[in-house]
């Protein structure tokens, strides 16, 4: 591996910023310094006071690989994730076939050796019949074991009260939970359909995956997880009365933590009658005082983490009428410069976006050596270049294999303008570097 020598950057790092250089050999940061002289680096990046900070570590991907290479893969996934400034990504299990058996994991693990430019981990999906191979896991092995408590695709909805009590009682690592109340969702879209018929359209998707189907199964899941010890992490919050279920409190006092999603700190219902079924997701993006609720949340310990569940659909599907449309969308391209808007707008404090998005992910998986800038760390690093009249979303190629955006119509004003993973230079100057080759996180459990 090359040797690299960013000078004159302006460095996030654990609630502080401060000007320095820092220099990457063998793929760690060897040296973090006001100035670093006598050094011949490889290459030399002059940052130019723009941000350094710890790549983003995304524990909610679904990059389709293997079983539907239309909607994307790992090779072209996580391409998209390094220009969006993310280093590591943790796959969910419910690709074709689901991740339910080690056979299945040790598959994924071996595209990705291959084809991934960031660094890589998997989640292991539950079924009502695999809870043996779960109680025998290796916590080591898996990044955490997932569960669909809503609905879900094939056979990883799992809503039988005695699966999920021996779930929650045995599982030997961190439990990261899908809440929503299923039969709560079947009712109300059965109401909205002897309404209107074939004519539901996107806007009716927050009534229909309303916010007490989501209360419902999430006070579940954190009443299950209290009554068994369970090192339980709730993805995807989406409304504010949700929020009542998490302890503000720091993370290394706590075994019920919480997440919230990019898109639902970004859109609420009223971008449903430009953007449709471009932002049909599960759980639904809901209110504007929901939407606001989980900004104001990121200011204290209530959420811990910030994901993307970027779950990528073809342009065709999204045509479809509503019933028939997938949820998700394609996000991790965009997902620091996105998230780097509420920075912009003085919403959140950069060392607060840096902190649930690196070092909060690093610590909740227990990833050693990564998500900190700090001397002996991998050099999982990106560099954020202020764009003060802002950049259009559109003119840059989609390196999602979808190949479209929900943020086509934004301007953002930040740009990645760096990424290294494990010391590569993996995107430079708007440019791929497809010889970068990922790493598998390890978990020190």
């Amino acid at each position: 591996m090359s040797s690299v020598l960013i000078r004159n950057a302006r460095l996030v790092n654990e609630g502080c910023e401060f000007d320095g250089d820092l220099l990457v050999s063998h793929g760690r940061i060897v040296k973090i310094a006001r100035s670093i002289e006598g050094e011949n680096a490889s290459v030399e990046i002059d940052a130019d006071g723009q941000w350094l900070l710890p790549g983003m570590i995304d524990d909610q991907v679904h990059f389709r690989d293997p079983g539907a290479p239309d909607k994307g893969s790992i090779y072209t996934e996580s391409r998209a994730a390094v220009a969006g400034g993310i280093t590591s990504f943790m796959d969910m299990p419910n690709t074709q076939p689901a991740t339910l058996t080690l056979a299945a994991l040790a598959d994924k693990k071996r595209r990705a050796a291959i084809n991934s430019v960031a660094n890589y981990g998997f989640h292991f999906g539950v079924s009502n019949d695999n809870l043996d191979t779960i109680a025998a896991l290796n916590p080591s092995e898996v990044a955490g074991v997932k569960v669909f408590m809503g609905a879900s695709t094939g056979n990883m909805l799992v809503d039988d009260p005695k699966v999920l009590e021996r779930l929650f009682a045995e599982v030997p690592t961190i439990l990261l939970a899908h809440c929503e109340h299923t039969p709560s969702i079947e009712a109300n879209l059965a109401e909205h359909r002897a309404l209107f018929g074939e004519a539901i359209s996107a806007a009716d998707h927050p009534l229909i995956r309303d916010a007490q189907a989501c209360f419902h199964s999430s006070s579940m899941a954190v009443n299950l997880a209290r009554r068994h010890g369970t090192r339980l992490h709730v993805l995807h919050l989406t409304t504010a009365r949700e929020l009542a279920l998490f302890e503000d409190k720091p993370l290394a006092h706590k075994r019920i933590t919480a997440e919230v999603c990019l898109h639902h700190l970004l859109f609420d219902d009223r971008d449903y009658a430009a953007l449709g079924n471009q932002i049909k997701c599960n759980p639904a993006i809901k209110t504007q005082a929901d939407r606001d609720a989980l900004r104001q949340a990121l200011s204290s310990h209530r959420l811990d983490v910030i994901g993307s569940d970027h779950a990528p659909h073809t342009w065709a599907e999204k045509q479809r009428d509503y019933q028939h449309a997938p949820s998700g969308l394609p996000l991790v391209q965009h997902a620091l410069p996105a998230l780097l808007e509420l920075v912009a707008d003085n919403l959140l404090p950069i060392t607060t976006l840096v902190a649930k998005t690196s070092h909060s992910v690093a610590d909740l998986f227990a990833i050693p050596d990564r998500g900190y800038l700090r001397e002996g760390y991998w050099a999982d690093l990106v560099l954020i270049k202020p764009e003060p009249g802002g950049v259009a979303v559109g003119p840059e190629p989609i390196l999602s294999q979808c190949g479209w955006t929900p943020f086509a119509r934004h301007r953002f004003r930040h740009s990645v303008s760096t990424t290294l993973v494990s010391g590569q230079i993996a995107w430079h100057d708007k440019c791929l570097n497809d010889n970068c080759q990922g790493l598998p996180l390890r978990f020190m459990r």
